[in-house]
């Protein structure tokens, strides 16, 4: 599959339609990141800039923030937002899993914080030209990055059903994988390629029985959501985020991680437990013979979650968990 999915990321933060940001988790996040003047901070997915405008009120005076995004649109929506901060921030369109390159190119050696919010914007979701809902009909792109080269409609259309079948269970936890994969090449094969999110839709529709439909969600949302994570090989690239981000961080510095599915979920609790963990010998062994250290200090024992209060206000915040470490000082101890 790496051979043709890019190693592209995607942009977080709740957007509406004019990108006015409505930061998920905001206080949660700040409390875990402390946020002190003159401190530098990266914001990984700064989005509509919601976040980064709370960091800033707290790194002043003298602070100084790297705000990344892929997303152009986003990016611009940024600077606008930010703009009272402009001398203090350096917007960078590239992706996130590039941060120990941006901060090398502009000759930062270590931040003391950094705030990766992942997971698709409400305004991409909105965004029927981008192709990521299943409500409407649009064409069948997905990508976070729209200077990416592999789209969902190409994978729908030259994949075979196993390759399909993969995707759609292990990256949407769908139990009719199976099935939805041989009817989209059912489809292909009598119809041609398919082109929008309505045929698929529809595909999907015929694929589950009317039973099964019935429960829970829209029927769409786990094979739309595989779709988007293995057009810009997500997954791949928060594990690579997520390493660059430890190694990136001053001794004391903090990390917190905003997902929005499981999948993330398991892979930022799994990654901060290892970073935690030191030695990795077999048990059993009276000494430790790697001589590995831990690196951080998990901060958050439980993934936190957003409040009735924000859930009201923003319901999309239900599915955000937030989880944190510090970058040990020395013998794991990190405070």
């Amino acid at each position: 599959m790496r051979g043709i999915l890019g190693a592209i990321t995607r942009c977080e933060g709740v957007y509406t339609m004019q990108f006015s940001h409505e930061p998920v988790l905001l206080q949660e996040t700040l409390k875990v990141l402390q946020p002190q003047p003159g401190e530098i901070f990266v914001d990984g997915t700064v989005g509509g800039g919601g976040h980064s405008r709370a960091i800033l009120d707290k790194i002043m005076p003298g602070g100084r923030l790297v705000a990344i995004d892929q997303d152009r649109e986003a990016l611009a929506a940024a600077k606008e937002n930010l703009l009272a901060w402009s001398d203090s921030v350096t917007f960078v369109n590239r992706n996130f899993a590039q941060m120990k390159e941006i901060l090398a190119e502009l000759a930062i050696e270590g931040v003391d914080g950094i705030l990766l919010d992942i997971g698709v914007s409400s305004h991409q979701l909105d965004e029927d030209e981008r192709g990521f809902s299943y409500h409407g009909d649009a064409m069948l792109d997905m990508r976070m990055s729209l200077e990416g080269n592999t789209t969902a409609a190409d994978l729908l259309n030259h994949l075979d059903a196993q390759q399909l079948t993969r995707i759609i269970r292990d990256f949407g936890e769908e139990l009719w994988a199976k099935r939805i994969a041989e009817f989209i090449v059912m489809k292909r094969t009598e119809h041609g390629p398919i082109k929008t999110t309505g045929e698929l839709v529809d595909i999907i529709k015929a694929a589950i029985p009317a039973r099964a439909r019935r429960r829970g969600p829209h029927p769409a949302r786990r094979t739309f959501q595989a779709l988007r994570i293995a057009v810009n090989n997500e997954l791949g690239v928060l594990e690579e985020v997520l390493r660059q981000s430890i190694d990136c961080l001053n001794p004391g510095g903090r990390l917190a991680v905003i997902s929005f599915h499981s999948l993330e979920d398991r892979i930022v609790k799994k990654m901060l437990q290892h970073a935690a963990a030191g030695c990795e010998c077999p048990p059993g062994l009276p000494i430790c013979a790697c001589g590995k250290k831990p690196t951080v200090k998990v901060l958050t024992k439980k993934p936190v979650q957003a409040a009735d209060g924000e859930l009201e206000v923003n319901p999309r915040a239900r599915s955000a968990k937030l989880r944190a470490a510090i970058k040990v000082l020395k013998e794991g101890k990190g405070e």
